[in-house]
């Protein structure tokens, strides 16, 4: 069972634990594993010691894997199913029109905070999530909050597949506060029964302010950067 922080505040090392599961949640390709080392380099920086034990038991998986059998795992895990998907939004709204609004919400949130997410990806994509919130940690935290429930979704599955990428998500869970019981009720129904089926593809039908998610202003951020590369999170001076 996995502590809950009941304070809406996320702690001070929490932009690292971000950082770090989003290198641990990635397809373990050559530059992934070689940013292993860098993981338990910075290791000691998370404060809470079961958080700090979760990461380096997925860590050390994947370090004793040989390669082509960790990337063989990762698509077992992840991309052969729905249950397991690295996409949020889909748990709550399916392939829906209410996705589409809720991906375009996601996008506008990222550019009213300074950070242009990349073509090449749907912006509920778990990891891309993670890297947002770890460089930009107030509105980060407020999406994952948004998408609170298709992290306890998939970190159920995880559990039931019995993957070391649970303890990952059990890290990332026990860091937003335990939702309240009326929330847990609400996602009963879809746990059960899964997501709404409608095939409408993924066009966003609205603007951010009628999707539930909403944008988030830093005044005063620069101009949108590049996101970093997977090596840059680690060697940011916050997180050391």
């Amino acid at each position: 069972m996995i502590s809950r922080r009941r304070a809406r505040r996320p702690a001070a090392d929490t932009p690292l634990v971000h950082r770090i599961a989003s290198l641990l949640l990635r397809y373990p390709d050559e530059t992934m594993l070689a940013c292993l080392d860098d993981i338990a380099a910075a290791l000691p920086a998370v404060a809470d010691p079961a958080d700090r034990a979760r990461l380096a038991t997925t860590r050390d998986h994947l370090l004793h894997l040989p390669p082509t059998e960790a990337a063989q795992r990762y698509v077992g895990t992840f991309d052969h199913t729905r249950h397991r998907s690295l996409h949020l939004t889909y748990y709550r709204h399916g392939d829906t029109r209410a996705r589409g609004m809720a991906l375009l919400a996601l996008k506008h949130t990222y550019r009213r905070a300074g950070h242009e997410p990349p073509e090449a990806e749907l912006p509920d994509f778990l990891q891309l999530m993670l890297e947002f919130a770890a460089l930009v940690p107030e509105p980060g935290h407020r999406i994952l909050l948004q998408c609170q429930a298709g992290l306890e979704f998939l970190r159920q599955a995880l559990h039931e597949y019995s993957t070391p990428y649970a303890d990952v998500l059990d890290t990332l869970c026990g860091r937003l506060p335990e939702p309240a019981r009326r929330e847990r009720d609400a996602w009963r129904r879809p746990a059960a029964e899964g997501p709404p089926g409608e095939q409408v593809g993924l066009e966003p039908f609205g603007p951010p302010e009628q999707t539930g998610l909403e944008p988030f202003a830093l005044p005063g951020h620069p101009a949108p950067p590049a996101y970093p590369t997977q090596r840059a999170f680690l060697s940011a001076e916050e997180g050391r």
